[in-house]
């Protein structure tokens, strides 16, 4: 009711009638249903600069210092996972967000959702994987909350984690960044975690174990601004991968990326897995790789510094930025054939971090 007494309507959801009425999965996938809904629903409702700029984080200035703020909330299931378990996910994942802009992770919040019954050791192992995690990425953690739900309505436990660090990188390292002839590099072969996840949830097995590649990333992002590189953007490649990191910068800088599809580093047994089950390893997620847009004059010297890092041995080059302002990723086949690289439309991994 307004102060004269009249109803004040409520604003209609800014989703047109096409849309689905119910949050799906698909909402989760970081693919166009996320877009859509985040531009769509979010956006509008809290408008603000820092937001608009649709990073991973945010980078703020307080008494002339640059700090940079992110926050995730991870679901995985199972949460125990050849290579990781959701509590290493949960202090990696954060910390790789805050190296994405060029900061070093200096303090983490913490939130558990836990449901009634989740056995004390379950919680216990986990909390241990944290305090590993958070050691080896020499990140405090310094608060956090704690709640439970009725038996039945939490699937076990799920984590949020927030985190704060100092940005060292002395230049925007952002989509805005990115010039025609920047060489783009992975720091890895791809779809190791999302197939570790799927492997498990299916029941199979290889001839050789797939282990989840989760491990902090800001020893490799250091290296190369310690080594003066010219980095221009960053982003890990989370929930869609490869392919859905590099249509959202392109989108975003109006760039065109083009990728040679022989060069992406994909181990066979993961190519098996990824056949075996119907995706495509450039859209399944990972928790330990990352993609850089380099000055064309630092490639070598960038993968020099990248390949020394004990988590980064087969870091290489895929691609380049085309002087072509049409925001689009082209993918060169193995057999020469060039298609467009889209976003996906739905969930093609569900509750995989």
């Amino acid at each position: 009711m307004s102060s004269n007494g009249a109803a004040v309507p409520f604003a209609d959801c800014p989703l047109p009638l096409g849309e689905s009425q119910e949050i799906l999965l698909g909402h989760g996938s970081g693919g166009k249903l996320s877009s859509r809904l985040i531009e769509r629903l979010i956006l509008p409702a809290f408008e603000n600069p820092m937001l608009a700029a649709l990073d991973d984080q945010a980078i703020l200035s307080i008494d002339g210092a640059r700090v940079a703020f992110t926050t995730d909330s991870y679901v995985v299931t199972p949460i125990f996972f050849p290579g990781g378990d959701i509590g290493e996910l949960a202090v990696n994942g954060t910390v790789n967000d805050l190296a994405m802009c060029g900061a070093r992770a200096r303090f983490l919040s913490v939130s558990f959702i836990l449901e009634e019954g989740l056995p004390m050791d379950t919680l216990w192992r986990i909390v241990q994987s944290m305090q590993r995690a958070a050691a080896g990425a020499h990140v405090e953690l310094i608060t956090g909350d704690t709640k439970v739900v009725d038996r039945g309505t939490g699937d076990g436990i799920f984590i949020n984690t927030a985190g704060m660090g100092v940005v060292a990188a002395p230049r925007p390292i952002s989509p805005a960044s990115i010039q025609a002839g920047d060489a783009v590099i992975v720091s890895g072969d791809l779809g190791r975690h999302g197939m570790a996840i799927m492997a498990v949830r299916e029941g199979l097995s290889f001839e050789s174990a797939i282990e989840s590649d989760c491990a902090p990333l800001v020893e490799a992002v250091m290296a190369l601004l310690d080594g003066g590189i010219e980095v221009h953007c960053l982003r890990d490649l989370t929930r869609g991968g490869l392919a859905s990191a590099l249509v959202e910068i392109a989108e975003a800088s109006r760039q065109s990326i083009a990728i040679d599809e022989a060069r992406v580093p994909v181990r066979e047994d993961v190519r098996a897995a990824c056949e075996i089950l119907g995706f495509d390893p450039l859209y399944v997620a990972n928790e330990g790789r990352f993609v850089a847009f380099v000055a064309q004059t630092d490639a070598e010297r960038a993968l020099d510094r990248m390949r020394r890092d004990p988590r980064c041995p087969a870091a290489c080059l895929i691609g380049r930025v085309r002087d072509i302002p049409t925001g689009l990723v082209t993918l060169t086949s193995r057999i020469g054939a060039t298609r467009i690289v889209e976003m996906m439309s739905g969930e093609q991994l569900p509750r995989i971090c």
